[in-house]
């Protein structure tokens, strides 16, 4: 007979099983045949994930939540990105940022981003499309239509560890969400609910997660309500472009682009120093196109990631780059500063707070090779992260250009140095592109990025003019062109996208008037590869 027809069944008799997690992703395949013939495959994890009043627990043990929110809209194409860049978001904050969980803000990400957060190990939040605005029944039903499409389509995903059943920020709506909440039960009784609001009260909630976007500040600093007691509590929005500057551009000083990453560590430190809350998302970890936000927007761009919209991190993601273990990942040392002494930088150097992102135990500078001072991590502001920044006085004589040297160490042993020059007759154009091969099926594209950095690959301020772009190869070059390099503060990007059935030989090259010229080179090839991570 024609229509739907629902079947339940009851599968025993499983083991050898391990649990999925961000740090063992382990994933499953389970096959359903049909006596038709006909068959589906789903991929599964094994894992529990659940909201208590005294923090997330993840397969029975307590697990700080530590991540970041993420719009899904690229440069030049929106939304329209192919598997391997909504892929690519997902392998830069688990494997770059070192985050365990994204908040899909403000509707359901591409499959393919989520395929990835199954595979990498980022756990999920995922909401419906909407914000600030609940309307008449008729929209409402369109948003209880979402809920039930969303949950449907992910909730055999083990990333996925909450439903946001309500929309983005909006009010209590008894009604709505009642519905929408028993939806999600009906749908999914092995998930809780939950979605961000700007209030900071119980009456009228009734979710299960109560989940706040906190955007307090104090005399300069970023600050943290307290949990509320009685209820799961988890941090959904903080810092942004609401605590300290207004916007986070290459064209801002460097002493604003650190205190993005001095915010974001703040907020995390309060979050991790008291077991009562979950964790926190972190507003957020890429600009994005936005039309609202006054004098926070620029060129129809808002600015409050820790990467720019080309995927370069800023220095405010040198925090959640230098959280992670150096057993893990090696040393980390990440000056959020740049060593500049040109005219629109200060002429003592980065001076005293000079902050640098590190995972090691103590920090030795030099200043034009003659030892400068002695950094160690602030366990006494930062002591809840796994890695506190070092604070140093880097006040200096730049007159004569000095060189920069930070050596680290771990355990008493020297494990690595970063140099910086303040020599700008030796800095060069740098272009890179994220992947060496892409497919010929004329939709596969891979992001390229180019800057203006020292002779040690440190990014230069202050650069000025133009990039002039050109593309040989079957291939197009989606971008602007020439590229307004020094309106963007010296950082840049496009994508290489495949021509149908056309394999072969791309060479990308840039060329700016003082900095030189950079060639970067893909393959198109016809082999269709079923991952691109």
């Amino acid at each position: 007979m024609p229509g739907t027809a629902v079947a339940g069944l009851t599968i025993t008799g499983i083991g050898g099983v391990g649990h999925w997690s961000p740090e063992k992703p382990r994933l499953y395949t389970v096959r359903t045949a049909l006596s038709s013939g006909h068959s589906v495959t789903t991929r599964i994890g094994f894992r529990e994930a659940v909201f208590e009043t005294d923090g997330f627990y993840l397969n029975g043990e307590r697990y700080k939540i530590f991540g970041l929110n993420r719009h899904q809209l690229f440069p030049y194409t929106g939304m329209a990105a192919p598997a391997r860049l909504q892929r690519r978001d997902a392998q830069i904050l688990r494997g770059e940022l070192n985050c365990n969980m994204v908040r899909c803000s403000h509707y359901p990400q591409s499959p393919h981003f989520l395929d990835a957060c199954d595979e990498l190990g980022l756990m999920v939040w995922e909401e419906p499309p909407g914000w600030g605005y609940v309307g008449d029944a008729e929209f409402q039903d369109i948003a209880a239509r979402n809920v039930r499409d969303m949950i449907v389509r992910d909730r055999n995903r083990p990333s996925v560890i909450v439903w946001a059943t309500r929309l983005n920020e909006t009010a209590n709506h008894p009604g709505l969400y009642a519905r929408t909440r028993r939806l999600a039960y009906e749908l999914d009784g092995s998930r809780q609910t939950t979605g961000a609001v700007t209030f900071h009260s119980l009456p009228g909630w009734a979710e299960d997660v109560f989940a706040y976007d906190d955007y307090e500040s104090s005399g300069g600093n970023a600050i943290l309500a307290k949990p509320i007691p009685g209820v799961p509590y988890l941090v959904s929005e903080a810092v942004g472009a609401l605590d300290g500057a207004p916007a986070y551009r290459w064209t801002d000083s460097a002493a604003v682009l650190a205190d993005q990453g001095r915010l974001h560590a703040q907020v995390h430190n309060i979050a991790r120093s008291d077991a009562r809350y979950a964790g926190l998302l972190g507003w957020c970890g890429i600009d994005y196109a936005s039309v609202n936000g006054g004098d926070r927007i620029w060129d129809n761009l808002k600015t409050p990631g820790v990467m720019d919209t080309f995927r370069v991190p800023k220095p405010g993601a040198a925090f959640y780059r230098s959280q992670v273990s150096p057993s893990a990942a090696g040393p980390v040392i990440l000056p959020m500063f740049f060593w500049d002494f040109g005219p629109a930088s200060p002429p003592g150097g980065p001076g005293a707070g000079a902050i640098i992102a590190t995972n090691c135990d103590r920090l030795e500078l030099y200043v034009g090779g003659a030892h400068f001072g002695t950094g160690v991590p602030d366990t006494r502001g930062y002591g809840s992260l796994p890695h506190p920044p070092v604070f140093a006085d880097l006040t200096v004589d730049g007159s004569g250009l000095p060189g920069l040297r930070i050596d680290g160490y771990l355990g008493g042993q020297f494990v690595k140095s970063v140099l910086m020059s303040a020599d700008t007759a030796r800095d060069r154009l740098e272009l890179t592109a994220d992947d060496a091969s892409i497919v010929a099926d004329g939709s596969d594209a891979t992001r390229i990025r180019f800057r203006a950095t020292d002779a040690h690959g440190n990014h230069r301020p202050g650069v000025t003019g133009n990039v002039a772009l050109s593309l040989a190869g079957p291939a197009t070059l989606i971008g602007q062109n020439p590229f307004a390099f020094g309106t963007c503060g010296g950082v840049g990007g496009g994508f290489v996208r495949s021509l149908p059935g056309k394999a072969g030989t791309v060479r990308v090259s840039a060329a700016h008037a003082t900095l030189g010229r950079a060639l970067v080179q893909v393959t198109v090839t016809t082999a269709r590869s079923e991952k691109y991570l």
